[in-house]
């Protein structure tokens, strides 16, 4: 044999759970998933795995089969967590690497167990952290961008102090803010959280402003932390541009120390059709394994394809328990109205921030009576629930 006197590794049995939807026929379904555990563990043909230690640990093990609907079934497959090294990387490698793409395949969910969620901090703020940085015992959080794309950074900032005024708890930049030349990273934080600031101080309101820190490999933690110096409150990172560690490393960084908020932009694809990830599992589960304090997303009936019962299954992964990882706070968001907070009311009840970024300009003329109206708004509607 090729691995004669080797496979004598000694591993704890400790594994974790990972649920696939799988489509085809029971025979078709049962084949990939057999395919499953071999190509996200060991990668081998299974005839010439080593017996032993691999063949009964190392390789991935179908804990439970049964159909999912007409046309696929659902299969629980178990993992040994030591394959996950501990990583973040390497935990979405085994989670769904390879067989991203394969199609037919859909990761539903994630059990893991403390052994796995103790090697990440998780989110700082989660939801209550987050309540009290901002002052807001109960009520949805507020939450709008700074936008279009073309102003200069001193009418950035002339939006960020009005909507401060208004009563918004959160000002971001919009995703699509960098570092070009009509808006410089530096120059436009700098302005904006002065802005933000002074906006406070007249209103006794403690609202923040979050930047883009969506940036090249490499300066993703300088720009957090040049945010930090110039007084950002928060920050915004789309980790399917920099990669789901670069904004768990942000979280963790403690020269940040600041709320992290994840935008969806690049992300979409692996939700949509009947392969990819649930909407539960990215935009819910794995934010939090990668420290944010808010995910944001696409908003039922708003201009995306999101669909109410796909929102609630986030909002419910954003507070399910994973053990020591705080709750975090869904931001449905994309093409959000005001005419939409009663029924997103409906759905999230009052842990939610309600991202509207033009909805807020449609109302009228004045930034900051509409800013005012949709915090009255909130709070109305919010107390009636009670």
């Amino acid at each position: 044999m090729f691995f004669s006197g080797m496979s004598k590794l000694a591993l704890p049995s400790e594994r974790f759970r990972v649920s696939y939807r799988i489509l085809g026929s029971e025979k078709e379904a049962y084949e990939k998933a057999k395919d499953i555990c071999l190509e996200q563990t060991v990668e081998f043909p299974e005839e010439l795995v080593p017996q032993g230690v691999i063949a009964d640990h190392i390789v991935g093990r179908i804990e439970s089969f049964e159909a999912y609907d007409d046309v696929s079934f659902g299969a629980e497959i178990s993992y040994p967590v030591d394959c996950t090294a501990s990583e973040l990387t390497q935990l979405l490698n085994v989670v769904f690497g390879n067989i991203s793409i394969k199609p037919g395949i859909k990761v539903l969910g994630l059990d893991l167990p403390d052994s796995i969620l103790n090697a990440y901090k998780g989110p700082r703020f989660g939801r209550e952290g987050l309540r009290r940085l901002l002052g807001v015992v109960e009520r949805p959080l507020l939450f709008t961008a700074l936008k279009p794309m073309g102003l200069t950074n001193e009418e950035l900032a002339e939006l960020a102090y009005k909507f401060a005024l208004g009563g918004i708890d959160i000002i971001k930049d919009d995703h699509g803010l960098s570092n070009q030349s009509f808006s410089t990273f530096e120059e436009r934080v700098k302005l904006c959280a002065e802005a933000v600031h002074r906006a406070n101080h007249e209103t006794g309101n403690r609202s923040i402003y979050m930047p883009n820190i969506t940036a090249p490999y490499g300066e993703v933690l300088d720009r957090g932390r040049l945010a930090k110096s110039l007084g950002a409150g928060g920050l915004l990172i789309a980790p399917g541009l920099t990669g789901l560690d670069a904004m768990r490393a942000v979280a963790e960084n403690d020269d940040i120390g600041l709320p992290v908020m994840s935008h969806p932009a690049f992300q979409g694809s692996y939700v949509l059709g009947d392969s990819g990830l649930s909407h539960q599992v990215l935009f819910g589960q794995i934010p939090r394994l990668a420290g944010a304090d808010g995910t944001v997303y696409p908003n039922f009936g708003g201009r995306f394809s999101f669909s109410r019962e796909e929102c609630q299954g986030i909002a419910r992964a954003s507070m399910l328990p994973m053990g020591h990882l705080k709750p975090i706070f869904p931001c449905p968001a994309g093409g959000m109205s005001l005419q939409s907070i009663p029924e997103s009311l409906k759905v999230y009840g009052k842990d939610v921030i309600f991202l509207i970024g033009g909805g807020l300009f449609k109302q009228g003329p004045d930034i900051i009576e509409n800013s005012r109206y949709f915090k009255k708004l909130v709070e109305e509607i919010s107390n009636k629930a009670e």
